[in-house]
C-alpha cells in the first residue's frame, strides 16, 4: 500500500502522538508499504525510508512548540506524484485539512485518526467558549473520512456521543526493549532525586502544559516525608510550574530519550498522572513497561491501561485526598508495590507496536476493499 500521512505534529518534536507515528511508519516501511508523512517542516526530509514532505510553518502563539503550517498547492503536486492508495489525517486541525480536500478531490479513501482531546484542552487556555465551536469542525472534518480511529473506549464513545461517525479503536503500543525494569539504576535516581536516592522519588514524564494539570502533584510532595519530584519534559507552561514548585524539592530535568528514559521510569518510586485530558496517555504504558506503578486520574483513556490496584491505582479526577492516599499506600506498601510493578509490566508486554501496526493496516485494507467494491459490482 501507499499512504499519504497527514499529521499536524511529526519530529524533531517529542509527544505521545509523534512517538505512536514514529513506530507506524517505521513497521508500515518494515511490512513493504510506502509512506509519504506531511507534516510541519522540521528539518527532516526522510525518516526510516519514508519520505517527509515538510510544510513551512510559524509557531502557535499559545503553544510555540507546535508549527502551524498551512495547506498550499505544492501539496497537491507532492500527492499527485506519490500517488497513494489511501490518505490517513491524523488530528486534522490546518495542514491535515489538506489531506481532507485532496483526497475528496482525487478520489482516494480517508482514515481519519483523533489523538488530541483540544475540546477539553480549552479551558486550560481560556478559551472554554470555543467548545462547541471545536466539537461541530471536529465533526465536520472527521465525518468526511470512511474510517474514524481513536485510541482508547473512552475516546470512541466521547466522539460517539459528538456525532462523530464510522468509528474504531486502533490499540495501544509501546516498546517493551525500550522501556524495562532492568533499566533501573542508582545513578539516574541519584540525578533525577538530586543526590538523595534513598528518599521516595515521584516521578511525572510528559508535555509541561497547562492542561496537564501537574501543578495538582504539589500537595502530594509537601505530604509525603522527604520526598522528591522529578519532572521529566519541557512545554510551554515550564515557567509557570518553576514558580508553582519554587521552594520544593522538584528537578526539571527536561527531555530525556531512549534508554535513557526507560531507565528514568525504571528508577523511579511512583509515576503521578494527574491529567483529566487525556485519549490515551502513552506515558502511562511506557512507565508500565518500565516496571513503574502508576498513580493516575480515572479519566479519558487512562482506565483502559490501568486496573485500579492490580498494575498501578486510580482515583477520581476531583479527589486530592484520593490521589494521596494511593500514593502514600504505593510507598508504604513494599510487598504490594512489587507486584504492582510485575503486574504492570506484563500488561505493557501485550502490547506491542508490531500488533498495533498490523491493526491498523488491516483497517486500511478493509477501507480500500469496501471503496473497491461498488466499482466491482
Amino acid at each position: 500500500m501507499r499512504i499519504a500521512l497527514f499529521t499536524e505534529t511529526f519530529l524533531p518534536k517529542v509527544d505521545g502522538i509523534v512517538t505512536r507515528l514514529r513506530h507506524t511508519v517505521e513497521h508500515l516501511q518494515r511490512s513493504g508499504n510506502q509512506v509519504l508523512v506531511v507534516a510541519p517542516d522540521g528539518g527532516l526530509t526522510e525518516y526510516k525510508g519514508a519520505k517527509i514532505y515538510g510544510v513551512p510553518g510559524f509557531p502557535l502563539p499559545l503553544y510555540p512548540e507546535l508549527k502551524l503550517a498551512l495547506p498550499r498547492p505544492s501539496i497537491g503536486m507532492a500527492l499527485e506524484e506519490f500517488q497513494p492508495d489511501l490518505v490517513h489525517v491524523v488530528n486534522p486541525a490546518v495542514l491535515g485539512l489538506a489531506g481532507v480536500y485532496y483526497a475528496k478531490m482525487m478520489q482516494i479513501p480517508l482514515v481519519g485518526s483523533y489523538h488530541t482531546h483540544l475540546p477539553q484542552y480549552l479551558q486550560h487556555y481560556g478559551l472554554a467558549m470555543l467548545e462547541g465551536v471545536l466539537w461541530e469542525l471536529i465533526k465536520a472534518t472527521h465525518n468526511q473520512a470512511q474510517l474514524n480511529l481513536c485510541t482508547s473506549t473512552a475516546m470512541v464513545e466521547e466522539l460517539r456521543a459528538h456525532g462523530i461517525e464510522r468509528l474504531d479503536l486502533w490499540q495501544r503500543g509501546v516498546d517493551t526493549e525500550t522501556f524495562h525494569p532492568s533499566l533501573a539504576s542508582q545513578e539516574m535516581r541519584s540525578h533525577l532525586s538530586q543526590g538523595h536516592p534513598e528518599n521516595p522519588l515521584l516521578l511525572y514524564v510528559g508535555r509541561l502544559g497547562a492542561e496537564k494539570e501537574i501543578e495538582r502533584i504539589k500537595p502530594l510532595l509537601e505530604a509525603i516525608p522527604n520526598a522528591r519530584l522529578a519532572l521529566v519534559g519541557d512545554g510551554p507552561n515550564r515557567s509557570a510550574l518553576e514558580k508553582h514548585f519554587a521552594g520544593t524539592p522538584t528537578h526539571f530535568v527536561g527531555y530525556l530519550k531512549g534508554k535513557e528514559l526507560g531507565s528514568a521510569y525504571a528508577s523511579a518510586d511512583a509515576f503521578i498522572f494527574p491529567s483529566r485530558t487525556e485519549t490515551l496517555g502513552l506515558v502511562l504504558l511506557e512507565a508500565m513497561a518500565a516496571g513503574c506503578p502508576v498513580v493516575a486520574a480515572r479519566s479519558g483513556g487512562i482506565p483502559d491501561i490501568v486496573t485500579d490496584g492490580v498494575n498501578g491505582y486510580l482515583f477520581e479526577p476531583t479527589d486530592e485526598e484520593g490521589a494521596l492516599a494511593a500514593t502514600q499506600r504505593l510507598l508504604e506498601q513494599q510487598d504490594e508495590r512489587e507486584t504492582l510493578r510485575q503486574n504492570a509490566r506484563a500488561e505493557a508486554e501485550r502490547w506491542s507496536w508490531a500488533a498495533a501496526t498490523r491493526q491498523l493496516q488491516n483497517y486500511y485494507r478493509a477501507v480500500l476493499m469496501s471503496q473497491s467494491m461498488p466499482s466491482a459490482a
